[in-house]
């Protein structure tokens, strides 16, 4: 089992990522420098886990004993430092959002395609026990056909998180709370139910001093004939996210855990006792599986010693980017707009300019 040496850039949240997997994940991976712009943090990061420390990208990428090239920058940073990493020859990993218009997502499979490494966008809400245990069923048939579904990212930022150069602003941060906070859980709704055929957004900015919006919700029509709603907002003093997914035979229902969907247990209720005790089998089957950051990377390792894909690619990131493409045109123009756009639609090229 080869042991990957890593790089993460940006310490932001790139830190959870530290914690939860590259620093949990002995054997496996090896983190062998941090990237930031600030001083004291990487100082701080490098002397807790025991790496290096750099402030210069172009040179941490550049170095042979690298394979993995770990991306936590704001999000406008993003398409040109993926395309920098696998140019390199290393495998790339990037937070969300990965790109601003489904014609950058186009740029990054074509980059993909002709290099070494391979792409990874996070999407660690994917990742838990009770995610793990509704996709076997869904995959398994036991569900049947997806009929309803309810997503809720309901959590509260207050005016110390917006005191960021790119916090809040459309040009560096690309959207408010539905591309920034509620892209994850939109993300595993469509992971589960199915593509996305058509979207109603509304959005508003209605308590922060920002560019983007604060609350935001959407109607969602998938192409299986199901239907869905998404709420999102950062001034909920109730902090909490759910998902709610109504099938044929099978209803399933997160925890309240905000930042932590995946986790289980889920409650899974089936439509008679033969088909619950399946249910309960597979759940328990799944039970410890390693949720969040862990569960990805963990995932991630065993796909690059398999020579297999990486468990999220780079289509599950066009999904998103195209949901929210969608989303803040139908806002814009107060009308439903149909997925998939047409290759020569010019939404394509990004949803800044309905945005602002």
């Amino acid at each position: 089992m080869k042991t990957y040496r890593v790089a993460v850039i940006g310490l932001g949240v790139g830190r959870g990522h530290i914690e939860e997997a590259w620093a949990s994940l002995p054997g496996k991976f090896e983190l062998a420098v941090v990237c930031d712009l600030d001083r004291e943090r990487r100082e701080s990061v490098a002397e807790t886990y025991g790496c290096e420390a750099s402030d210069d990208f172009d040179a941490v990428i550049a170095r042979d004993d690298i394979d993995i090239v770990d991306i936590c920058t704001p999000p406008a940073l993003h398409v040109a430092q993926v395309k920098a990493v696998l140019a390199a020859g290393k495998h790339a990993i990037c937070e969300k959002p990965l790109a601003a218009s489904l014609d950058e997502v186009g740029e990054l499979e074509r980059a993909e395609e002709e290099a070494r490494g391979v792409l990874m966008p996070v999407f660690q809400y994917r990742f838990g026990s009770g995610a793990m245990a509704a996709r076997r069923i869904i995959d398994e048939g036991i569900a049947g056909k997806p009929l309803v579904a309810t997503a809720e990212t309901h959590w509260f930022r207050d005016a110390a998180y917006f005191d960021n150069p790119w916090r809040g602003t459309l040009k560096a941060e690309l959207g408010g709370t539905m591309t920034t906070h509620a892209i994850h859980i939109h993300d595993m709704m469509c992971w589960l139910m199915g593509p996305v055929s058509g979207v109603f957004g509304r959005m508003a900015t209605r308590v922060h001093a920002i560019e983007t919006e604060d609350t935001a919700s959407a109607s969602v029509a998938f192409a299986s004939g199901a239907m869905g709603s998404i709420s999102a907002c950062t001034a909920s003093q109730d902090e909490f996210s759910r998902l709610f997914m109504a099938f044929e035979h099978v209803s399933f229902e997160t925890t309240r855990a905000p930042y932590a969907v995946g986790r289980g247990p889920w409650t899974i209720t089936a439509r008679d006792p033969d088909l619950q005790a399946r249910c309960d089998e597979i759940a328990a089957e799944c039970a410890e599986v390693p949720e969040r950051f862990a569960g990805q990377m963990t995932a991630f390792h065993e796909a690059l010693e398999a020579g297999a894909p990486p468990p999220v690619g780079v289509g599950d990131a066009r999904d998103a980017i195209a949901f929210l493409t969608a989303f803040y045109r139908s806002a814009a123009t107060r009308s439903e707009v149909a997925l998939p756009l047409a290759q020569d639609d010019p939404a394509r090229a990004g949803w800044l300019a309905a945005a602002e």
